[in-house]
């Protein structure tokens, strides 16, 4: 089994392309702190310069080295979006499978939840959260994650019910295991795709809010990430500078989402029955 998988993930195009970018873009994290070679945070420099052997991107107009700015703040949304990533997968897992398996009252209040929630958008919260409190980057994760979570709980819910009725389910149900051994031997593993298919969606839609609202100038001011690089470029785009200060942050933006969203789509289409028939 995993052999064809492999050999299915391999003679997919939209998971090589996607794995390779995620492959060279997870590269230049590692290697950022030996490419890093000054403070991003450090305002020594003459600002507005060009790019040069001293600062590979120029230095923007706070007297900042741009090259420094962009792989802190690339670093900075990728964890964003890996942490809001992970937290709205466990609690969709964790609500998905509870609600599959106890059914009744308690999965009726939480689906009404997740109802409500989808309905919410999550965006306009955010917007309203970050303007008036200003909270942590940290704290805008939980938030999102906690709006984030229905949809793949719903998904994750929705298949535990069918592999409830399996044969090897109904036979361990009926020999004597316990929930906790049901759940957690058999159950939790064998949705193991749909928590692949979950994060990468999870962690695209947080990637995109983290940027979207730093480029608003939403998140603490201190902070870097590649959307306030956008912001703050942006007036600027009419300068030689304005080109070197402002390509680089969208094309590594668009690389990582790009990457995520082919991995996504080539999980999705490889593990989701479903779609099987329409690739």
């Amino acid at each position: 089994m995993h052999l064809n998988l492999y050999r299915r993930l391999r003679g997919d195009p939209w998971f090589v392309l996607g794995a390779g970018l995620a492959l060279a873009l997870g590269l230049l994290l590692l290697a950022s702190p030996w490419l890093i070679r000054h403070d991003p945070y450090a305002m020594d420099f003459v600002p507005l310069s060009a790019p040069s052997a001293q600062h590979w991107l120029g230095v923007n107009d706070g007297g900042m080295d741009i090259w420094a700015e962009l792989l802190t703040g690339f670093g900075n949304t990728l964890i964003f979006g890996l942490f809001t990533g992970l937290l709205g997968l466990g609690l969709g897992v964790a609500v998905g499978l509870s609600c599959a398996w106890f059914r009744g009252l308690y999965d009726l209040c939480l689906m009404r939840l997740a109802d409500l929630l989808l309905a919410i958008p999550a965006v306009l919260v955010l917007i309203l959260l970050a303007a008036y409190l200003r909270p942590s980057a940290w704290l805008l994760a939980l938030v999102l994650a906690l709006m984030a979570w229905p949809t793949s709980a719903r998904v994750i819910r929705a298949q535990a019910l069918t592999l409830q009725e399996r044969s090897h389910l109904l036979a361990a149900r009926q020999m004597g295991g316990s929930s906790f051994y049901l759940l957690g031997r058999h159950l939790l593993p064998e949705l193991f795709p749909l928590y692949l298919i979950g994060f990468a969606a999870l962690v695209r839609m947080a990637v995109f809010m983290e940027a979207s609202l730093s480029f608003l100038g939403l998140f603490d001011p201190g902070r870097k990430s590649l959307g306030m690089m956008v912001g703050r470029a942006l007036p600027y785009y009419y300068l030689e500078i304005g080109w070197y200060w402002l390509l680089p942050p969208v094309l590594l933006l668009t690389m990582l989402l790009l990457s995520i969203t082919l991995l996504a789509v080539s999980l999705e289409k490889i593990f989701d029955p479903r779609l099987k028939e329409h690739w």
